[in-house]
């Protein structure tokens, strides 16, 4: 697990994490139910924590690449088994409305490549050959967006991925 998970907690609740003196990194290791319990949260909120943690623990993905799992109803490495990155990918350009950097689709293939083999030797970049081998091959689908994500000024669902 990575040593610093980011939860972009509230004041409230890092007040009550205070109180209870509970630390940020100790939340990796409590369940949903204890999350919720310790915040005084939903359990969707306590769900939403637990993913970001579970998500951020696969190096070189961020709270923004997290974040944009669970606006698509991903709330675990387990609810992504069976997904390929092109599926994964795809899907998130309709989402997103636009096309993403070609970063972004190596972050996927190596989400896939951790679910699958649980492997934390590799990062994203790892995966550019294999993204754009596939790509040269098979190009991308007709109904891709046709707007790039820098194209669309304050975009606050491509904001993160400026980080990546």
């Amino acid at each position: 697990m990575k040593k610093k998970i980011d939860y972009d907690l509230s004041a409230d609740e890092k007040q009550l994490l205070k109180q209870q003196k509970v630390t940020q990194k100790m939340l990796q290791d409590y369940a949903p139910d204890e999350i919720a319990a310790i915040l005084h949260a939903s359990v969707g909120r306590a769900g939403e924590l637990a993913a970001l943690a579970e998500f951020q623990s696969i190096p070189s993905l961020g709270i923004g690449f997290a974040k944009e799992l669970i606006a698509q109803g991903y709330y675990s490495l387990d609810g992504l088994k069976g997904k390929t990155a092109i599926e994964l990918f795809d899907a998130f350009e309709k989402h997103c409305g636009c096309w993403a950097d070609p970063c972004v689709e190596d972050s996927y293939r190596l989400l896939v490549h951790y679910v699958d083999h649980k492997d934390d030797s590799k990062r994203w970049w790892n995966f550019t050959a294999e993204r754009k081998a596939y790509r040269s091959q098979y190009g991308f689908p007709a109904d891709r967006p046709k707007t790039a994500w820098y194209e669309m000024g304050n975009f606050p669902k491509m904001q993160a991925y400026k980080e990546v």
